[in-house]
């Protein structure tokens, strides 16, 4: 597979604040690639910039070999872009949406229609053609977004937190067509998430994002490979970087913030004795010890020192906010 994205040392400055500092990557024909990081970690001005809405400050972006600053409109043709916050007209019926859209892409007449009505059938919205928007839930608007983005029959389709803020059934859905446009079209997908299970599920390479900056990118099983086989925490009362020297049959052993200590071991249950020999033996205040196979949110806490605060298993998704449409 060739690649049909590439991002080189991609950097967004605003006045002070620098949104995505020296990220590079590259995303091939066919493949379904995820962003995955905390919200303000840069996904959404990355893809902003990749989508031609965001002029980089530096660094090169091509799309289908197209540069998306100097030949924005040939990246424009190739792209599909759902965006994170809802950009549907309430007023309108679903048919409605998809036309004026249809129609600023210069579709028009059977054509448009037969397009229209097949894209919702696709996202089983079909039966509600003509019902006004402000009465469909917010899976069925995602859906409808999804098939929006679909009417010129892009190469690439960029989304933005595809189930943010969406109940487990919705969820489950977009999943389902998201694998479908995978399989049917061989379509190339670009998504940001901070969903862990959510890239796991779905992408076939992750790209960790956080602060701007692009930390690793593998297969799910290839980064969580970085940490060995079992983790090993322990929350000390008191702890500073020399304990880890105490520990020294770990693979792995770095302080994190809150004096947890990370013990990355071969077999969890071999170590474990090892690990309360040291604690006794120096008379460690231990306030908490647990441990796991490497999930994602390890691999992101080994990178970072923290957790991923977002992610579906530590809290809600916020409510969703309007911002402008894409033309």
């Amino acid at each position: 597979m060739s690649d049909l994205i590439v991002v080189e040392n991609l950097v967004k400055r605003y006045k002070d604040v620098v949104a995505v500092n020296g990220a590079s990557f590259t995303i091939k024909k066919g493949e379904i690639f995820a962003l995955l990081g905390p919200n303000g970690a840069g996904k959404t001005t990355t893809i902003h910039i990749i989508a031609t809405l965001l002029r980089p400050t530096s660094g090169r972006v091509l799309v289908a070999g197209f540069d998306v600053v100097k030949q924005a409109a040939d990246v424009r043709k190739r792209i599909g872009i759902v965006f994170q916050d809802p950009s549907l007209d309430n007023q309108l019926s679903a048919y409605d949406n998809m036309y004026v859209h249809g129609r600023l892409n210069g579709l028009r007449g059977r054509e448009l229609h037969e397009k229209i009505m097949k894209l919702l059938e696709l996202v089983d919205l079909k039966e509600f053609a003509y019902k006004k928007v402000m009465y469909f839930s917010g899976g069925m608007r995602r859906r409808l977004e999804v098939a929006r983005s679909l009417l010129h029959e892009p190469e690439i389709l960029i989304l933005d937190e595809p189930t943010l803020g969406l109940d487990p059934q919705s969820r489950a859905k977009i999943w389902d067509y998201i694998r479908y446009l995978k399989k049917e079209f061989d379509m190339t997908i670009l998504m940001t998430t901070h969903y862990m299970d959510e890239a796991e599920e779905l992408a076939h390479r992750i790209a960790i994002m956080d602060r701007g900056k692009i930390l690793a990118i593998g297969t799910a099983e290839e980064l969580k490979a970085m940490l060995g086989q079992d983790v090993i925490y322990v929350t000390l009362r008191k702890g500073d970087d020399s304990l880890c020297k105490l520990f020294n049959f770990a693979k792995n052993c770095r302080l994190l913030s809150g004096n947890k200590l990370e013990l990355v071991v071969d077999d969890a249950s071999k170590a474990l004795p090892e690990v309360f020999k040291v604690v006794n033996s120096y008379k460690l205040e231990v306030a908490e010890a647990s441990y796991r196979r490497p999930t994602l949110n390890e691999v992101f806490l080994h990178l970072t020192g923290r957790e991923l605060r977002d992610s579906l298993e530590h809290q809600l998704a916020p409510p969703i906010a309007r911002v402008r449409r894409f033309r």
